[in-house]
C-alpha cells in the first residue's frame, strides 16, 4: 500500500515533467536508513552530463547536512576508461570504506525504446462522432500525413542504494526504475530527474528525511 501511495504522489507531483517513477523498491529489512557518508555516483559517457548529475545530486546531500562526495572527484580518468574486474571493484570498495564511505547511490541508464503516439486532435473535433462520414473525413490523415504519428524516445534509468557498511554485506538498500521521455533539456531533465529521487528517498525514511527531529538509525 506505501509503495502504491508513493507511486500515485510520484505521479502527481510530477506529471508535467519528462519524469517518471515506475518502479520502487525498498529493502524489507529495513525501516530507516542512515548513511554518513555517500559516494554519488552518474554513470555516463558525455563527461558532462555526469558533471551536471553528481554536482547536482551533491547540492541536495549538502543541503541536508549529509556528507557526500562525487565519483568524478575520486575516480581518474584511466579508471573509467578501461574495463574492472571484480577483484579490481572488492578493492575499491575496501578503499571507500577506508575513507569512511557507508553507501553508494548509483544511477545510469539501463535501455531505451522508440514509441510513437497520434498526433492530439482533441481540440479539432467532437470524440464522439455520429456517423462514418465524419469519422472518415477527420482521421483520414492517417493515409497521407507523415506527421499524424509523433515518434518520441523513452530512457530507462536506475539509481540504486548500495550499503557498503563495515563488517556487512554489500546490500541493495533502495531502487528505484525511472523513465526519462524524450529529454530536450538536459539540465531541467537532470534537475526533474534529482527531484523525483530525493523525493522517493524522503517518502521512505531512506538518508534523506521530511522531519529532522525524527530518531533515526544505522544499520
Amino acid at each position: 500500500m506505501k509503495y502504491a501511495t508513493l507511486v500515485l504522489l510520484t505521479l502527481l507531483m510530477f506529471s508535467c515533467s519528462s519524469v517518471q517513477l515506475v518502479d520502487n523498491y525498498k529493502n524489507p529489512d529495513i525501516v530507516l536508513f542512515h548513511a554518513n557518508k555517500v559516494l554519488i555516483v552518474g554513470m555516463a559517457q558525455d563527461r558532462d552530463a555526469r558533471v551536471q548529475f553528481e554536482s547536482k545530486m551533491l547540492k541536495e546531500f549538502d543541503k541536508r547536512d549529509v556528507e557526500a562526495m562525487r565519483s568524478i572527484d575520486l575516480f581518474d580518468v584511466a579508471f573509467t576508461k578501461s574495463e574492472k574486474s571484480e577483484e579490481e571493484l572488492t578493492e575499491v570498495e575496501q578503499q571507500l570504506l577506508d575513507k569512511d564511505f557507508d553507501a553508494i547511490l548509483f544511477t545510469k541508464v539501463i535501455g531505451s525504446e522508440n514509441k510513437q503516439t497520434f498526433r492530439k486532435r482533441v481540440a479539432e473535433v467532437d470524440y464522439f462522432l455520429e456517423n462514418f462520414r465524419d469519422d472518415y473525413l477527420t482521421h483520414q490523415p492517417i493515409y497521407y500525413e507523415d506527421d499524424y504519428y509523433e515518434e518520441f524516445t523513452v530512457y530507462h534509468a536506475e539509481t540504486s542504494l548500495y550499503c557498503i557498511c563495515e563488517g556487512k554485506e554489500r546490500e541493495l538498500i533502495w531502487r528505484g526504475t525511472i523513465d526519462v521521455t524524450d529529454p530536450e533539456n538536459i539540465k531541467k531533465t537532470i534537475e526533474d530527474y534529482i527531484k523525483l529521487v530525493v523525493f522517493a528517498l524522503e517518502e521512505q525514511d531512506i538518508i534523506f528525511y521530511k522531519d529532522k527531529d525524527d530518531e533515526v538509525t544505522s544499520l
